[in-house]
Order: C-alpha cells, then structure tokens, then sequence
C-alpha cells in the first residue's frame, strides 16, 4: 500500500483503536519470528538492551515505576522489577489490559509466551537462561495493578490510583507517538504522564522517529506520529524534563507492517 491509498486508509482508522487486536499485534512484533530477539541491530532487541542498560546504572531505584501505555506487552518492566518494590502498568484499551491480567492471573489464558524475553533478561543480567522462573514469579509478584490511563488527558489516571502520591520513575515505550496526532499533543501527553513522577524522578522513553503506521489488527493499519530527533529533545524540556542521554538506532523500519526511520531511546528527569 502506496501514497494516496495508504493514507486514505490511515485517515479512516486513526480513531478506530476499537479494532485493536492484542493478539496480531504481539504475533507481528513479539514472536519468536516478529522480535528477532537475538539480532542486535533489530529494534526490539536493541529497545530491550537499552532499558537493561539504563537500569543497570545504579541511579533509578525506588518504591514504585508506572509503565505509560504498555499495550499487551510486558519486557519494559523486565529489568526495573529487580530495582522497585511495586510496579504498575496502564493502558487506554481495555482488552490490552485484560491480556496483562491474564499473564498476571497464571492460568493459561495468556495469548503470549514471555519466555525467550525473560530469558534474555536473565542473560543481559549475567544470570543462567534457566533463572527466567525465578524472574518470572518476581515480576509477578511485582506488579501490583493494571490501570486504565489516557496520555492525552491532563490528569492521566483517576485520583488517588497510585499506591503512594507520585512515581520514582516512569517508563514508556511506543506508545505516545501513536496516539499524538501532532508534535503539539506529543508534548502535552509528556507533560501529563509528568504529573504522575516525582520531582528529580526518572523518565524512560523509547518511540520511533519518522513512523508512518503499525499494524495492531489483521488488516488494520494505525498511525505513528513522524518525529525528529530535535522534536523529541524540545518537547522533553518543553514537558519539564532535563535530558540526560538520548541514543538513535537509525535504520529502515526491519520489522513486518511498520515503516519507521528508526527507533529512540531517550533517559530525563523530571524538574
């Protein structure tokens, strides 16, 4: 699908996240065959190294990390579950939140194994691939709720839905590009998820840069705000963050029914 057709598409299905399918979006991104975990140079991969990395670091620790939008996924909080006593992820749908119950819930309703993302965990951590249980039963135990939020709301989740006032850290992967429709509204949702973490807290925020669409249901094209690395620097200290390190794995999108021009990996604080 080219030029004028493909847009024509985009436009119609901008608002319609009704279609959302947990299930072909984590089959096209988050399979053994759509993640190619064990390349490097592939962008989930290199998303899952960074936040190791960034958690390795010995400066983000805490009570409590909040997981901005994490769709049907779960790597993001891999590493941060071994550095914080309580995690919470949120997402706007609820049948991507209804997914991470079910993992949650261990009864075999889950419609994604985490085992090779566990695993790589484990390896990135200079642990044995047959310690994935033991990270496995940790996450669990950490994660102590899944809320509904909407980035583009300026108080994001109801009153009082933390556990304690504010967040050490926040973490957010691929998530507000594709439901800001202008750099404008990129910049508003940072400065609301912001209101969720503390002063001096912590921002980790991966995205794509120059994205065009992702594929989140059999046939269903959504869209992927086109930024620049320049846009996401400003709006970050539009928002009320300082930027400590932003890295940019450049390439053409690797990844089945995407096109992007390459993926960010951006570590703040917030003012």
């Amino acid at each position: 699908m080219e030029g004028k057709a493909m847009d024509a598409e985009i436009t119609a299905l901008e608002t319609d996240y009704s279609k959302f399918d947990p299930a072909v979006y984590l089959q096209c991104y988050y399979s053994p065959q759509g993640s190619h975990l064990e390349r490097e140079d592939s962008v989930v991969p290199w998303a899952v190294k960074c936040l190791h990395n960034a958690f390795s670091e010995g400066d983000m620790k805490g009570d409590l990390l909040v997981d901005i939008g994490s769709g049907p996924t779960l790597y993001q909080v891999m590493s941060a579950c071994e550095l914080f006593n309580k995690v919470i992820l949120t997402d706007f749908l609820e049948v991507n939140r209804n997914e991470l119950k079910l993992w949650l819930q261990n009864e075999g309703g889950s419609k994604m194994d985490w085992t090779p993302f566990l695993k790589k965990a484990c390896e990135l951590e200079g642990r044995s691939h047959s310690d994935y249980t033991v990270k496995e039963a940790k996450l669990r135990k950490t994660i102590q709720d899944v809320l509904h939020i909407d980035v583009l709301r300026p108080q994001p989740l109801e009153p009082n839905a933390l556990p304690q006032g504010l967040a050490d850290c926040i973490v957010s992967c691929f998530c507000l590009e594709s439901v800001s429709r202008g750099v404008a509204e990129f910049t508003r949702a940072l400065t609301n998820i912001g209101t969720l973490l503390r002063p001096g807290g912590h921002l980790i925020l991966i995205g794509v840069l120059g994205g065009r669409y992702y594929c989140g249901a059999s046939g269903v094209l959504f869209p992927v705000l086109d930024l620049t690395n320049a846009q996401v620097c400003q709006s970050l200290t539009d928002s009320g963050y300082t930027l400590s390190r932003l890295e940019v794995l450049k390439q053409e999108a690797m990844m089945e029914k995407a096109v992007f021009d390459g993926v960010f990996f951006a570590k703040a604080r917030k003012n």
